[in-house]
């Protein structure tokens, strides 16, 4: 089979598997608290990534093993959280257009904190995606304080992913990203069952449909958005590019959306123009420079 053909299956899937997540977020948070639902996100995706962990803890050196606990805390369990009680209040689709800020943070993390060099071109593009965030509120209907409070949670959350990237890029760089996601969701494991239990999950009715319903999407969440999807992001990093992977940022928020309108979510045509002054900048950003 064609190696661009298959390349290209990979990334419409990535898009609609993470593109789909902000949706199975909202379906969670039918019956189950945000905290809930994120501790099940985060235990399903570490239990399927346990017999990966046991390989890949025999290959990480020690003195690197607590950088890769940190690495699963900032870019993965941390906001989990936030992305879940941000939706308490925000519709999917917004979070899903947010999250498409993640290449511009990482860029401008790299600059303020590790010192990496950047390009008038990569500069550009971070200001472009500023301005489509400040237009994204701008036009945004029936904004209040409070469920801009809410919407800041996505952005320390992309803030963190940007921030996790730079330092698995600059620590972990010889490690297998495999491994580095595998004994990451390992370490969460406990801490995902132990919230689950103070949150009372455990005691809840589970001959509920509503509860049923809830946990199955939760767990869908981790299961498919988080490890499944984890190992298809690096077999896709394997296969191609990293610019070429880095591109799923493009399809997330337009899946994202197109789940907004299904659900009968409120987009605007402003709104829909902000989107893609954010992605504008995202490929200045991530454009190859020749």
């Amino acid at each position: 089979m064609d190696n661009k053909f298959i390349n290209w299956t990979i990334f419409c899937i990535l898009s609609i598997i993470w593109g789909s997540s902000f949706v199975l977020m909202k379906e969670g948070l039918t019956a189950l608290s945000p905290y809930q639902v994120a501790s099940i996100r985060m235990l399903s995706s570490g239990l399927i990534l346990l017999p990966f962990a046991f390989n890949a803890f025999k290959k990480i050196p020690k003195e690197k093993l607590s950088l890769v606990v940190l690495s699963g805390i900032l870019g993965s369990f941390i906001p989990a959280y936030l992305f879940c009680i941000a939706e308490t209040k925000i519709d999917s689709s917004l979070a899903g257009i947010l999250n498409s800020l993640t290449p511009l943070f990482t860029i401008l993390v790299g600059l303020l904190f590790f010192k990496t060099s950047s390009t008038t071109q990569k500069m550009i593009g971070v200001l472009v995606g500023f301005v489509g965030l400040c237009l994204l509120f701008a036009v945004g209907k029936n904004i209040s304080f409070e469920n801009l409070a809410f919407a800041s949670l996505v952005l320390v959350a992309t803030f963190l992913y940007g921030l996790n990237v730079n330092m698995v890029g600059k620590f972990l760089q010889n490690i297998r990203a495999i491994d580095i996601v595998a004994i990451a969701f390992a370490f969460l494991i406990i801490p995902s069952a132990l919230l689950l239990y103070f949150t009372g999950y455990f005691t809840l009715d589970f001959n509920s449909h509503a509860i049923q319903y809830a946990s199955i999407a939760s767990i869908s969440l981790g299961v498919v958005g988080t490890s499944i999807a984890s190992i298809l992001f690096y077999m896709l990093l394997k296969r191609s590019t990293v610019i070429f992977a880095s591109m799923v940022t493009y399809g997330i928020p337009v899946v994202a959306v197109a789940w907004g309108f299904y659900y009968g979510e409120s987009i605007s045509l402003l709104q829909v123009g902000s989107l893609l002054i954010i992605l504008a900048g995202v490929y200045i950003v991530n454009k190859p420079q020749h």
